[in-house]
């Protein structure tokens, strides 16, 4: 290890040297990282070398170091594998198995089901110690209130199988509010439950052969528009202070409120999904991870009224004092499409911090918003190290957004003076068609935005689009960026470089700045 900071020490003090402040390293991290071959450097234009005799030089030597090896450690590469996703679990068949049809449920989409999957996981937990269990639900409609798992257990739901939610709320049990929320989301007070829920588990996974689950949201929907409300509405899937969760192959649709809410959760794999949510359903969100870490989503198709997909880690002074972050994730190939919101948002409520997350080869379209940064004053916590890659995005009206005004407060005893902050913030590769506005970024003035670097996005906009860029209270890097970004983000200052230790590819190649 030694070995190889000493010879990227010479590199990186070597192009110094020739360049100045800003240059390319030609070979890659990967190849950098497997052997100690020769470096080249790639100049940026229009900048006079430093001395090399400048105290102050060395000391820009040691820090683009210190920023080459965090941005190791951001993208995954110290050895470890390239992402989270990488780290596929063993998913081993379960010693036992049994049918829900051994339990008296009936399939007729009429008949309700919830004793019969109660009394099901319960026998099932007899097998925890065992090597865990399977509960298998065969083709049929299986009508059914909220329930919960337990660990070691598998919920297999076979090809047209369609678990279908109960519309009235006196079968979703009534439970008491997230401490990081303090709250109900949406109405003070209690939630309802999820319809499929786990609390404190370990190993379990919900699965098929593409089955189906239907939350029926729509009489959630009339009663959220309609303020009628008792308490905040269900979600389909979720996960409480469990671990080593899988959710996969299956379809999940019309959601009353969240589609998979993993919250403070670990080692949650998320693949082969697709939700789908109509386009007027307000404030569905497709996957909610939620002061969870080590997070990976893969391989999913997700349609929603409001957010696709939505990272967040609690509500204002609850969040801060909760302090669970969300982190660790690694979100590839999914096509994403939503409605009033962004197809992938980080916040607003993210008062735990939201830090270390890597995306990449997403499909965006059809949306009001395509990746977006959402806080506020009042919320604390931070959102830093994200590297966005590989985007192709069409039919967009905002490409990039970054808010500090977004988002309401759980009640009036929040702290004005707990400012959000968000740095090291790196979006690069990416193809955009038919925007209206590339990007809008307003960051607080007592905590602006910084660190926000931009490398190799073209993006086209449509004929009705007044402007391309609006910027205030934001720093950072850009190249090789159409339309060209506001200056703020633009020229390759001093400034900016101090800002921006970040590391990007740039047409296939290393950039430190």
């Amino acid at each position: 290890m030694l070995l190889f900071y000493s010879h990227n020490l010479i590199c990186l003090n070597s192009c110094l040297f020739s360049c100045g402040s800003f240059f390319f390293l030609s070979h890659s991290l990967s190849s950098a990282s497997a052997g100690l071959g020769a470096c080249s450097c790639f100049c940026l234009p229009g900048l006079p070398p430093l001395s090399e005799t400048s105290t102050s030089n060395m000391i820009v030597v040691l820090l683009l170091l210190l920023a080459w090896n965090s941005a190791v450690r951001i993208n995954g590469d110290d050895g470890g594998g390239d992402g989270q996703c990488d780290f596929k679990p063993k998913l081993d068949p379960r010693p036992h198995s049994v049918s829900i049809l051994e339990f008296g449920a009936v399939g007729d989409g009429k008949t309700l089901n919830t004793i019969a999957f109660q009394n099901a996981i319960f026998y099932l937990k007899s097998f925890t110690d065992k090597g865990g269990a399977q509960l298998y639900v065969p083709p049929g409609k299986w009508l059914t209130g909220s329930f919960n798992l337990t660990s070691h257990l598998t919920l297999f739901l076979e090809k047209g199988a369609v678990l279908i939610a109960s519309q009235d709320p006196h079968h979703w049990e009534v439970v008491e509010p997230l401490p990081s929320y303090g709250r109900g989301i949406e109405v003070p007070g209690g939630r309802y439950q999820s319809l499929i829920n786990g609390h404190e588990l370990h190993d379990v996974v919900i699965t098929g052969n593409n089955g189906t689950i239907d939350g029926m949201g729509l009489v959630w929907w009339e009663r959220f528009t309609s303020h009628s409300l008792n308490y905040s509405r269900p979600h389909l899937v979720e996960l409480v202070a469990s671990d080593s969760v899988v959710v996969s192959n299956l379809t999940l649709l019309n959601a009353p409120a969240y589609g998979i809410h993993p919250v403070y959760c670990s080692n949650v794999n998320i693949q082969n999904i697709s939700i789908s949510a109509p386009p007027e359903s307000p404030h569905t969100i497709g996957i909610v991870p939620d002061s969870s870490d080590n997070v990976c989503i893969e391989d999913c198709t997700i349609t929603a009224g409001y957010d696709a997909i939505a990272l967040k880690s609690g509500w204002d002074e609850y969040g801060i004092a909760y302090g669970r972050p969300t982190k660790n994730v690694h979100i590839r190939r999914v096509h994403l499409r939503a409605s009033s919101g962004s197809t992938l948002a980080f916040g607003s409520d993210m008062s735990g911090g939201i830090s270390n997350v890597l995306v990449e080869h997403i499909h965006l379209c059809d949306s009001n918003s395509g990746i977006e940064f959402r806080t506020t004053r009042g919320r604390g916590g931070y959102i830093k190290e994200i590297v966005i890659s590989d985007v192709e995005m069409e039919n967009v009206h905002t490409a990039f957004a970054a808010t500090g005004y977004c988002g309401s407060h759980p009640d009036d005893k929040f702290d004005p003076n707990a400012l959000p902050f968000l740095n090291h913030i790196t979006l690069q590769d990416v193809i955009g068609r038919n925007i209206t506005i590339a990007g809008s970024f307003y960051g607080i003035l007592e905590s602006p935005f910084s660190n926000i670097c931009l490398s190799n996005i073209t993006l086209s906009l449509n004929p009705v689009s007044s402007g391309s860029w609006d910027c205030s209270n934001v720093s950072g890097f850009s190249h090789s960026v159409l339309p060209k970004p506001c200056p703020d983000l633009l020229n390759p200052s001093n400034s900016s470089f101090s800002s921006c230790f970040s590391l990007m590819r740039i047409n296939g190649q290393t950039a430190v700045l």
